[in-house]
């Protein structure tokens, strides 16, 4: 992406004072296994601020810019939900915990069930098992 993409756009990565900020006032405290970095600010909000005594947090996404990339451990910490960094609070993984995947949601990737327009938009035929319901029933 050029330096005018990086300057306007945000969904597509970070912006230029985005990466500014981090690097400056910021303090990278960790990344996931999707190699996306997180980071705190160095000073907590002022006296007087509706955050007052919080502290600033955000991610610096490694691709495009996609919240269903944050694992659920990351998120809690973004939040404040979580005080100490997830890398050092996290129990082993499950056996049964999947990978991780991406939100296919506009993608040719995309859950399309029996009736969808893009898979030709026909629907099974009714069973008659429904009823309508009535008020003077």
């Amino acid at each position: 992406m050029g330096i005018l993409g990086k300057i306007f756009t945000w969904w597509n990565g970070a912006t230029v004072t985005t990466l500014l900020n981090s690097a400056l006032t910021g303090e990278q405290v960790g990344t996931d296994a999707q190699g996306n970095t997180y980071y705190r600010a160095k000073k907590r909000y002022p006296a007087g601020h509706p955050f007052a005594g919080r502290e600033r947090r955000w991610v610096i996404y490694n691709g495009a810019n996609d919240a269903s990339r944050v694992p659920a451990e990351w998120h809690g910490w973004l939040h404040g939900t979580l005080d100490g960094v997830p890398e050092s609070n996290l129990p082993a993984p499950r056996i049964w915990e999947a990978e991780y995947t991406p939100n296919a949601t506009g993608t040719a990737a995309a859950y399309r069930p029996q009736g969808a327009l893009e898979r030709g938009g026909k629907r099974v035929g009714a069973t008659g098992d429904y009823e309508a319901w009535s008020p003077e029933a």
